[in-house]
C-alpha cells in the first residue's frame, strides 16, 4: 500500500491551495474518532475536506459526491468532544492561509475568529500525517496553548512528545528527510498520467484511499459477520446432536410398551406383589425377566410400563418437530456462510446483513427490496430464453417471490447450500435442463465434488411455510439430476 509522504502532500497543496485558502467551513463531522469532514465553500461551489488519521490509512483529500455516497457517513447519536470543540471555535470561520512545514507531513489551517467574549483570536488546526502518530491539533497561535487535539497523548504513550489540551504545541521530532523525487512519489505520477488527466491529485488520493477504505471495510465486516454465523451454526450442531441422541435413548420406550404387554397376556399365570417376574417374550422368541415393583399388583405394573412408553413417546414427538426446525436453521445458516464466502463486495454484504443474528449493520437501507432486480445475476439466451442465480437467501426469495411464474423451473442442489436457479423460457429442452442444473452445481459449496444431486421442479410446487426464514422453501413432484 502507498503511504502518503510530505511530497504528496505538498502536490496536494499545490492543486488546493486556492480553493482552502479562504474557504468557509460551513460543516463540521467526526463520523468516528480518526476521521473528520469539514464542509468548505468558496466561489460557490461546496467541497467536503476529509482528513483521516487511522495509522494504515491516513491522508487528506476532498471526497467526490461518489466515494461521500459509498462510504454512507453517518455520524453518532453524540457528537464527540473534540468535534464539539471545533464545531464551538470553527464553525462559520474562515481559512485565512494554509500552510505545510518543509518537508513535513503536517498541515496548518489558519483561522481568524472570536472567542466567546467575542474578541479575536488565530487558531491553528494542524493536521499531522504520520501514520500511527497522526493527530489533529488546535492550538491558539497567539498563547500557543492547545485547545484540543482528536486523541490525547500522554507521557505514558510518547516519551518523546505529549499532546492535550492546554499545554504549548510543539512540532514533533524532525526526521531525515529525502529531498529528491522518491519511489512514492514518482509512483504518484505515474498513477496520475496513466489515469487521470495532469493536476488531479486530489483525485487519485481520493479513489485510491477510498479503494483501500473499502476494501479494509469489506475484509473486516465479512470476517466479523463469518465468526458469528459460524457461532450460531456451531450451536444449532450442537443442539441438533443432542435432540438426535435423546430420541434414540427414549426409543428404548418401547420395550416398556413391550413388558406392559407381556404382563398383561400372563395376568392369569403370575403372581401379585413379585419383585420379578419371567415371562416369554413373543417377539425374541425367548424367556425375558421383569423387575418389578413389589407394593404393586401385576396390573399396577404394566401400567407403569405403559406411562413410561406413552412419556418416550410424546418427548419424541415435541424432540421431531425441534429436530426439524433446527435442520432448517442449520441450513438456513449454511447458506449464509455460502452467500458470505462468495461475495465481493460491500453492496454483497449489505444484501445479507439483515439476517446477520447481531445489530451489525451498513445501513438499514438495506432491508428493503430497492434495485435488487438490477444485481440479479442472469444470463440471456435464444427464443426468449433467461435463466437467474441468486447469490444470497435475499436474491434467492426474490427470484421464487417476485420474478417467477408457474410454469418456471427451480433448480436446487440437493442438501447443500447453493443458489436458488430459475429457468424462464418457451422451448424447454433437456439440454436446458441439464445446463441449469451444471448451473445449480456450480455456483454452490458442492461445485468441487466429483458428484452431487441436483433437483428441479416447477415454481407452483414450491412454497414457503409461515415465518420461514429468508429464503427457505418446500418443494413436491421434483425431479433429479446427478452432475459429475
Amino acid at each position: 500500500m502507498i503511504t502518503f509522504d510530505s511530497l504528496m502532500l505538498q502536490a496536494f497543496v499545490s492543486e488546493e491551495k486556492n480553493f482552502i485558502q479562504g474557504a468557509r467551513i460551513n460543516k463540521i463531522q467526526q463520523p468516528t474518532r480518526r476521521e473528520i469532514i469539514f464542509t468548505l465553500r468558496n466561489n460557490g461551489k461546496s467541497r467536503q475536506l476529509y482528513i483521516n488519521i487511522y495509522p494504515q490509512f491516513y491522508h487528506i483529500c476532498f471526497m467526490s459526491d461518489e466515494n461521500y455516497k459509498k462510504r454512507q457517513i453517518q455520524n453518532p447519536l453524540k457528537p464527540p468532544m473534540f468535534c464539539m470543540l471545533l464545531r464551538k471555535y470553527l464553525n462559520n470561520s474562515r481559512i485565512a492561509r494554509i500552510e505545510q512545514p518543509q518537508n513535513e507531513r503536517i498541515l496548518e489551517l489558519y483561522f481568524e475568529t472570536y472567542n466567546e467574549l467575542g474578541d479575536k483570536i488565530y487558531l491553528c488546526l494542524a493536521i499531522e500525517l504520520m501514520g500511527k502518530h497522526s493527530n489533529v491539533i488546535l492550538y491558539n497561535t497567539d498563547t500557543n496553548i492547545i485547545l484540543g487535539c482528536a486523541h490525547n497523548v500522554g507521557a505514558d504513550k510518547s516519551q518523546v512528545r505529549e499532546v492535550y489540551g492546554q499545554i504549548p504545541y510543539t512540532y514533533p521530532p524532525i526526521a531525515k528527510v529525502n529531498n529528491f523525487l522518491n519511489e512514492r512519489y514518482a509512483f504518484l505520477f505515474s498513477f496520475q498520467n496513466n489515469l487521470y488527466p495532469q493536476g488531479e491529485v486530489n483525485s487519485i488520493i481520493d479513489n485510491y484511499y477510498a479503494l483501500q477504505i473499502e476494501k479494509n471495510i469489506f475484509k473486516s465486516l465479512k470476517s466479523r459477520y463469518q465468526t458469528e454465523i459460524n457461532t450460531h451454526l456451531n450451536k444449532v450442531t450442537k443442539s441438533l446432536k443432542e435432540m438426535e441422541y435423546q430420541v434414540l435413548k427414549n426409543n428404548e420406550g418401547d420395550k416398556y410398551r413391550l413388558w406392559g404387554d407381556l404382563i398383561m397376556a400372563n395376568l392369569y399365570n403370575l403372581h401379585d406383589y413379585s419383585s420379578e417376574v419371567e415371562v416369554f417374550n413373543y417377539e425374541n422368541n425367548c424367556k425375558t425377566k421383569i423387575k418389578l415393583k413389589k407394593e404393586k399388583t401385576l396390573k399396577e405394573n404394566a401400567n407403569i410400563f405403559y406411562k413410561k412408553y406413552n412419556k418416550s413417546k410424546t418427548a419424541n414427538t415435541k424432540l421431531e418437530e425441534l429436530i426439524e426446525f433446527q435442520k432448517q436453521q442449520k441450513q438456513y445458516f449454511e447458506q449464509i456462510l455460502y452467500s458470505l464466502k462468495i461475495s465481493k463486495n460491500i453492496y454483497d454484504l449489505k444484501e445479507i446483513e439483515q439476517e446477520i443474528p447481531s445489530s451489525l449493520s451498513i445501513n438499514n437501507e438495506s432491508k428493503k427490496h430497492s434495485n435488487i432486480c438490477e444485481k440479479i445475476m442472469y444470463i440471456e439466451l435464444a427464443d426468449q430464453t433467461r435463466i437467474y442465480i441468486g447469490k444470497n437467501n435475499k436474491q434467492n426469495d426474490y427470484i421464487v417471490s417476485k420474478l417467477a411464474d408457474e410454469d418456471d423451473l427451480w433448480f436446487h442442489t440437493k442438501d447443500c447450500a447453493g443458489s436458488h436457479v430459475l429457468l424462464k423460457t418457451q422451448k424447454l429442452s433437456d439440454e436446458l435442463i441439464l445446463r441449469c442444473a451444471k448451473l445449480a452445481k456450480e455456483n454452490s459449496q458442492g461445485a468441487d465434488s466429483s458428484k452431487i444431486g441436483v433437483i428441479y421442479t416447477r415454481r407452483k410446487y414450491l412454497r414457503k411455510p409461515p415465518k420461514a426464514n429468508l429464503g427457505y422453501v418446500t418443494y413436491r413432484n421434483e425431479k433429479e439430476i446427478v452432475i459429475d
